[in-house]
């Protein structure tokens, strides 16, 4: 009876609060080799180490994210998750940065993007956070590669985002399509002040992962809606 009574006892307890409950979506697909599937997790791994971004985890009300990171490839093949963390300092983001550096490269294949954007989408919901706001940060060097059975397409990704509050942000990689950061903007991206960023390559993705971060985590107190104006600085910006 003692027992049931722990476990009725946890099961009341609210869900964590945080002010953001973050996803990153890490490319695993054929275009990435391990060298650069390596410099992605590293270059993520250094964001969580930066003093700058765990300033920004504590800037808002709670002093907490949430953040998991799960790596996709071909649309319908199996993603690969690590759990959630509540990251309120920098012993918590070194844990989640220590988790990331060494998570195993299962799976490759092709790019599936929309699939990837749901995966993310249902990590969030059943995450059982209480979040005020529901990001998922998905980057890679490609687009969506042609079904050969039917899947999710991006748009319907993007659509089923959006009508669950869930904001979709890209960082595009350059170096095998240049234009990759406006096919995220048309296709990928959604929901409130949604924005593109660019690394133009996989060497310059430590660099684009610590700016994107700090955009995405720092606390801004909503004051009105207003649309982002595309911008030349790393980076394109745009409404979904």
């Amino acid at each position: 009876m003692l027992g049931l009574a722990a476990v009725s006892t946890r099961a009341a307890e609210p869900p964590p609060t945080v002010d953001l409950a973050l996803v990153l979506a890490i490319d695993s697909s054929a275009s990435i080799d391990d060298g650069e599937y390596a410099l992605q997790m590293a270059g993520i791994a250094a964001a969580f180490r930066d003093r700058a971004v765990w300033d920004a985890i504590g800037s808002g009300p709670t002093g907490r994210i949430a953040v998991a990171a799960f790596i996709w490839a071909q649309s319908g093949w199996p993603k690969a998750a690590t759990p959630w963390f509540v990251l309120d300092g920098p012993d918590r983001a070194e844990a989640f940065a220590a988790t990331v550096e060494r998570f195993p490269r299962s799976i490759e294949g092709g790019t599936g993007i929309g699939s990837a954007v749901m995966y993310g989408v249902r990590l969030i919901d059943e995450s059982g956070l209480a979040a005020t706001r529901r990001v998922i940060d998905l980057f890679g060097d490609g687009k969506e590669t042609v079904f050969r059975e039917w899947r999710v397409t991006p748009g319907q990704a993007r659509f089923v985002a959006t009508a669950r509050g869930v904001t979709v942000n890209g960082l595009a990689i350059l170096d095998e399509e240049p234009a990759l950061d406006l096919y995220y903007r048309d296709n990928v991206i959604a929901g409130p002040n949604a924005f593109v960023m660019t690394a133009g390559s996989i060497a310059d993705f430590a660099r684009a992962m610590r700016e994107k971060l700090l955009r995405e985590i720092e606390y801004q107190p909503v004051v009105g809606r207003s649309r982002d104006i595309p911008s030349t600085g790393g980076h394109r910006a745009g409404a979904g």
